[in-house]
């Protein structure tokens, strides 16, 4: 009979893009080798990516550094808004901050992110069936990073706001039968010069 065992979820946000709707700048592209490299041991099963140019260009650039590893396109670890909060939901002196930040969303985004952000915990999350761990990538956008995350901490929905996480920097989560999930690594950029960490952020934020 097929036991359960632990999944491992690496999760990396896309190099820096030359724009939103186009591919990586260079350093963006050294950005993703550079993760390649460092996760160029680790027993992936799948390299799964959004459909956008900036997070496939990424996970192509991964993938050249590791070994007879798929690539797999998938929607749901695409670019979207995940969860719509009321203001109700939201801290007092931090609501209007947020809701003029998600104002711009359309009807039909408002409708499908929460759909895929569902289907995204079906598919990435858990422990899984069999008898050997799973180590899976998924190279996706800022917003889906920070849902998962918040997911493992077991935060209220609306927390994926104000998460950022850096351009291929690594998060990963750990989903071991009958225990929590686990964040063990997260905005991790060691594999990164100084020159390519924290790019897309404020300079104030920068370590």
């Amino acid at each position: 009979m097929t036991g359960t065992t632990t999944r491992y979820l690496y999760l990396v946000r896309h190099g820096e893009a030359a724009s939103e709707e186009s591919g990586l700048t260079e350093a963006g592209r050294r950005q993703a080798m550079l993760l390649g490299r460092r996760l160029r041991d680790v027993p992936f099963t799948a390299v799964h990516h959004g459909p956008l140019p900036r997070a496939e260009q990424t996970a192509r650039l991964i993938g050249e550094q590791l070994t007879n590893v798929p690539l797999r396109v998938s929607e749901v670890a695409g670019d979207y808004v995940p969860y719509m909060p009321t203001r109700e939901e939201l801290p007092e002196e931090s609501a209007d901050y947020f809701l003029r930040f998600l104002a711009g969303a359309t009807d039909e985004e408002r409708e499908q992110g929460p759909a895929l952000a569902r289907q995204a915990l079906e598919a990435f999350t858990g422990p899984v069936a069999g008898e050997q761990d799973r180590h899976e990538l998924v190279v996706t956008h800022n917003f889906l990073v920070a849902w998962l995350v918040r997911d493992a901490m077991h935060a209220p929905q609306w927390r994926w706001l104000g998460l950022n996480h850096g351009n291929a920097a690594l998060n990963v989560i750990r989903y071991a039968p009958g225990r929590p999930a686990s964040v063990l690594m997260s905005n991790d950029m060691r594999h990164l010069p100084t020159e390519l960490r924290w790019t897309g952020f404020p300079r104030e934020v920068h370590i």
